[in-house]
């Protein structure tokens, strides 16, 4: 069973943009978290995305974080779980991430 998407946006303490994401990111929601990762990069200077809540990553939901790394200051908050799709996919190189 599917953990569905949870996307909620806020502002930080320095103005930078939080996006805060629980549940499964796939093929079947990808557009949707890339809709949400362009809007709160239009709204602010740098984004921050916790997928500390985040149970599921596939290469779509990698792609989308991928297509908006190289232009915009993207960062990530990830949970152990994570890591290792992070790491092989080379977005650790990409992106500052932290791993929590």
């Amino acid at each position: 069973m599917t953990t569905a998407l949870t996307l909620v946006a806020s502002a930080g303490d320095d103005g930078d943009r939080i996006l805060t994401v629980t549940g499964e990111i796939d093929m079947g929601n990808a557009a949707e978290f890339g809709a949400a990762l362009d809007r709160e990069l239009a709204a602010g200077t740098a984004l921050t995305v916790d997928l500390t809540g985040a149970t599921y990553l596939d290469s779509a939901g990698i792609a989308a974080l991928f297509d908006r790394a190289a232009a915009h200051d993207l960062r990530l908050i990830a949970p152990r779980l994570l890591e290792r799709v992070l790491r092989v996919s080379g977005f650790t190189e990409a992106a500052k991430v932290t791993i929590r």
